[in-house]
């Protein structure tokens, strides 16, 4: 098996590898979103000894160095939290993994290789880190390969969404939509400023209701649905909790515009397919998301392009897939899990078990997770959420949701800081955060 070297990289790519002899084991991750780190993490807590004593080797490979926790998006652009709280470098979060800063090319799993072209990244004190072999195509074997490349919203559908617009997945987006949110809040000047957010599901009505809470009177907000009604992962089974939610939205001055959709964007409008043209200052689009594609064993793929899994989330002998990227099949109903961070989690999960397991010589075991729930906030306090079925409003339904989202968040540290800054809050009321985006963090993003 081929070695990664070990020396030679920045330290941001070394792992804090102690072994002094050659791995016999190797297992890649793709990405650093919720698949990649709760998969380290569940072969850390299963076999973990074998990859500290160095008989087992993990490598992550992703084109962005840090992970972004999207639970607390909403607070992060209403100014409860600052955007720091949300990003973990993955060095952190998986200590005893190797992380290349790379872009995966293609996958051959019938010689168990992957390629990738190595990347540079900008770290928080504005350096440009990398191996200075940024471009280079290389190639790296493995044993068990794992695809957690996520999924990304289709900004190419809508013409001008990519030049002008926001989405709530692209590299670095968050930041730059942050300032533009909080500039918009802060306007003075006798028009009020316009923002636009597509997509009435959980995401679109939590980022429309954040940015109303924070801009208030300041700002108009409206959110566009093509549907007939808002939040249709809740309507038929929690009617209550939608309407809740449109209740919540009417309080914070949302306009909600059901039955068209978000058409094309400007640099300062925003065209719908009714032939409405709103004048919008900021475009948000949460349009759902099409798994980023990584070329090989394409024959495994279902319409959508996501890989199909076996039921212990295995592809094919030696690749694994969960999350966005793949089609996972829900163990009762017999349809593919929701497209969330909550599946990824437990998806990851699995898999991590079923990698220590292979390498005990033990059976895998199938995915069992039959779902938690979900919620949605609507300001400090005031959330819905639906656990096993049982509806929740209001303050309750808030601390279920801060909860959960701390119980998984990669990072300690980062959860304690959440906690803090939310008391804070509640004694202080909202300011402005302590800790505003790098510089470094907005390096080559587009400012729409």
């Amino acid at each position: 098996m081929t070695t990664l070297a070990r020396g030679g990289r920045p330290a941001h790519q070394r792992a804090r590898h102690r072994a002094s002899h050659r791995a016999s084991h190797r297992v890649v991750l793709l990405g650093g979103g919720y698949v990649t780190l709760h998969a380290y993490a569940g072969l850390m807590r299963h076999a973990g000894r074998a990859v500290r004593r160095g008989d087992v080797q993990v490598v992550v490979i992703s084109t962005d160095d840090a992970h972004s926790f999207h639970g607390f998006t909403g607070e992060v652009l209403a100014g409860l939290l600052p955007y720091d709280r949300t990003r973990t470098p993955l060095v952190e979060a998986m200590p005893h993994a190797h992380v290349v800063l790379g872009r995966v090319t293609s996958i051959d799993a019938e010689r168990r290789v992957v390629r990738y072209e190595l990347a540079a990244a900008s770290g928080s004190d504005g350096e440009t880190r990398g191996s200075g072999e940024s471009g280079t195509e290389r190639v790296l074997d493995y044993d068990a390969l794992v695809v957690g490349t996520g999924g990304r919203e289709p900004a190419a559908a809508v013409p001008g969404l990519a030049e002008h617009g926001f989405t709530l997945r692209a590299p670095g987006d968050i930041a730059v939509l942050t300032e533009r949110v909080r500039a918009a809040a802060a306007h003075r000047g006798l028009r009020r400023q316009t923002v636009l957010v597509a997509g009435g599901g959980m995401a679109g009505v939590e980022m429309a209701a954040a940015v109303a809470d924070l801009g208030g009177a300041r700002v108009r907000v409206e959110l566009v649905h093509s549907g007939d009604g808002i939040l249709p992962e809740l309507r038929d089974d929690q009617p209550r909790l939608a309407r809740r939610a449109e209740q919540e939205l009417k309080r914070l001055g949302v306009r909600v515009r059901l039955g068209v959709r978000l058409a094309s964007v400007t640099e300062d409008h925003a065209y719908l397919s009714d032939g409405t043209a709103l004048p919008a200052s900021t475009v948000i689009a949460t349009l759902g998301q099409r798994p980023v594609l990584v070329p090989g064993i394409d024959a495994h793929r279902d319409p959508r392009g996501r890989l199909v899994t076996r039921p212990d989330l295995s592809v094919v002998d030696g690749v694994w897939a969960a999350g966005d990227a793949a089609c996972v099949v829900h163990p009762t109903s017999g349809e593919p899990v929701p497209a969330n961070a909550l599946w990824a989690i437990k998806g990851g999960e699995h898999v991590g078990r079923n990698l220590a397991r292979t390498l005990r010589g033990r059976p895998t075991r199938p995915f069992a997770y039959r779902g938690l729930g979900q919620a949605a906030s609507f300001g400090f306090g005031r959330s819905i959420s639906e656990l096993y079925g049982i509806p929740f409003t209001g303050w309750v339904a808030w601390v279920l949701r801060l909860t959960f989202f701390l119980r998984f968040m990669p990072s300690r540290r980062k959860a304690a800081q959440v906690v803090v800054d939310l008391a804070r809050h509640a004694t202080h009321g909202r300011s402005a955060p302590t800790t505003a985006p790098a510089d470094a963090d907005l390096a080559g993003v587009r400012t729409a």
